[in-house]
């Protein structure tokens, strides 16, 4: 076990979230006035915010246009798309100066020339934990700054089941589901048949999406979700489905709404989730608690993915350094600070990690606790190649349509090839 000072440090770092989840036209020239003489728009920077998070930066934009005597436009976009949105707003001159994006999109990013390095020193690197700012680095260039962290969590209805009956291991939750599932209720409920919740289970027994080399970087050469920890792991997961512990419809793309909506309708004890469904199934008005996740066996607790949500500035800014200043602003810890007091989503800042806000939550201390066991979602180009392959692959075998080792084989191959179509030198 982890000592309490390590919990104290990773809760500034590791919290939670209540909610789920321009630049003008090309033109020359070295004016680094306003983008406002430079393409005729009333505003010097369009910044990209998240869904219902613009609030949280509300005050901070009005004091940095105050103290910079400029204009700022903010536009709320689902994060998770903004990549994307990207590609075609930033060459029509219609995208932002400053954006967010998950970290494990940095590397498509880098790749692809739509995010500019930030010239940032140790002294404001330094202000974020170690794990959250690596995921904003590419080969030793930074290009982005951390504003949230997030991992799974369990979450438990206090009607259902008191915190001091949580089973501990996985074991005794198969063992609890059969006990309570009678077709209108079940035990534990998660989407296993998706590799970002299934690697949790199948990374104990040794699985692993990419390995890396001397220098710590990811080899995409190296897959570890076809070897014999990740059929092993597969196959266990495949208990929960064959033996009706999981209703049938939750497969595939319907399956979060399925899984959602059993929780929310107090008939399931337990689910495996993120913050983002605090403030959700708060509104559904479920008694529920949230702990870390548990173990697979005694002494190996469940992984998870650290997510970590970043500002960027496009390379397509025409304002590019007052975009970077803005980065830097947002980000640092009193404005970090003023926007968990409203999102509740908590940055990786070191100095909010002793702050009663935050250490005094419940729900801090389940992610900071399961943060122990948490890791970066790999931020290479090559991970966008393995997410539909392996997820196809672990539908058919909970399903029964495949064996684990022939369909986790399968998908290992496919994955290769389009790594070597798709990223291989040309």
């Amino acid at each position: 076990m982890m000592g309490k000072g390590f919990l104290r440090a990773v809760l500034g770092m590791f919290a939670l979230s209540l909610v789920l989840a321009g630049c003008g036209p090309k033109e020359s020239g070295n004016d680094k006035s306003s983008s406002k003489s430079k393409s005729g728009k009333d505003y010097d920077l369009l910044v990209w915010e998240d869904i219902e998070k613009s609030e949280g930066i509300k005050d901070a934009i009005e004091q940095f246009e105050k103290e910079n005597n400029v204009k700022i436009k903010v536009v709320e976009k689902p994060y998770a798309q903004q990549l994307e949105n990207l590609r075609l707003d930033g060459p029509a001159g219609t995208g932002p100066d400053v954006f967010t994006m998950p970290g494990d999109q940095i590397g498509t990013a880098v790749t692809e020339g739509l995010v500019k390095e930030l010239n940032v020193g140790k002294d404001i690197q330094s202000i974020y934990t170690d794990v959250a700012m690596q995921s904003q680095i590419v080969n030793g260039k930074v290009y982005g700054l951390p504003k949230a962290v997030e991992t799974t969590i369990l979450f438990y209805n206090k009607d259902l089941i008191s915190e001091d009956e949580l089973p501990s291991t996985l074991e005794e939750w198969y063992e609890l589901s059969k006990k309570m599932t009678d077709g209108k209720k079940y035990g534990l409920l998660a989407l296993w048949d998706q590799i970002y919740y299934a690697q949790s289970v199948m990374s104990a027994y040794g699985s692993y999406i990419f390995g890396k080399d001397e220098n710590g970087n990811y080899n995409p050469e190296d897959i570890g979700l076809n070897n014999e920890g990740a059929v092993k792991g597969a196959e266990f997961i495949k208990k929960f489905y064959q033996d009706g512990l999981f209703p049938k419809g939750m497969i595939g793309e319907q399956a979060i709404n399925v899984l959602d909506s059993l929780f929310s309708e107090g008939k399931a004890a337990a689910v495996i989730s993120g913050p983002w469904n605090l403030e959700p199934y708060k509104a559904a008005g479920i008694n529920y608690g949230v702990a870390k996740l548990p173990e697979v066996t005694p002494g190996k607790n469940m992984s998870s993915f650290l997510g970590v949500k970043s500002y960027n500035v496009s390379a397509y800014s025409k304002n590019p350094e007052l975009a970077e200043k803005l980065v830097i602003f947002l980000a640092n810890a009193e404005n970090s600070k003023k926007r968990y007091e409203i999102t509740k989503e908590v940055p990786a800042v070191k100095a909010l990690a002793e702050d009663p806000a935050i250490t005094q939550n419940e729900a801090a201390q389940a992610v900071a606790q399961q943060s122990q066991f948490s890791e970066l979602t790999p931020n290479i180009p090559e991970m966008n190649e393995v997410w539909t392959p392996i997820d196809s692959a672990l539908q058919t075998i909970v399903t029964g349509k495949a064996d684990a080792k022939k369909a986790l084989d399968q998908a290992v191959q496919t994955i290769k090839n389009q790594i070597k179509a798709n990223h291989g030198k040309k």
